[in-house]
């Protein structure tokens, strides 16, 4: 069984290896997002990491409007396959071109503060 002690932290660090990973309950099969050492609900502490599969549905967005010369962006918020929706951004696309039910795959970004999960459509 595996310790998650500091599940956050296990979570960039699957980031940081190229690995977009989800926690799963070995009893119910639920996935978990964002990272915690219990699930929520049942307190199931039977979790383990899984990876994820990618695929994901625009469940909300919005355009965050920016000052020139700063370039506008969106927050979205995206349902996984799996069932967890997790804030992110949509990338590859004009901010304001990001619809509610679009198909986007996640890719790990770099990041300007270390790697994280953002999406591109899918085609």
């Amino acid at each position: 069984m595996e310790t998650l002690l500091h599940p956050e932290s296990q979570f960039r660090q699957h980031l940081e290896a190229g690995r977009f990973m989800l926690l799963q309950s070995r009893a119910s099969g639920a996935f978990i997002h964002p990272p915690r050492i219990a699930a929520p609900g049942s307190g199931a502490t039977d979790l383990h990491w899984v990876p994820a599969s990618g695929r994901g549905t625009v469940y909300s967005s919005t355009t965050v409007r920016c000052k020139p010369p700063a370039l506008d962006y969106n927050v979205a918020l995206i349902e996984l396959a799996e069932g967890p929706r997790m804030m992110s951004t949509v990338t590859g696309i004009a901010p304001a071109q990001v619809r509610i039910g679009m198909a986007v795959v996640a890719q790990i970004d770099a990041g300007d503060e270390g790697p994280r999960v953002v999406f591109v459509p899918a085609n």
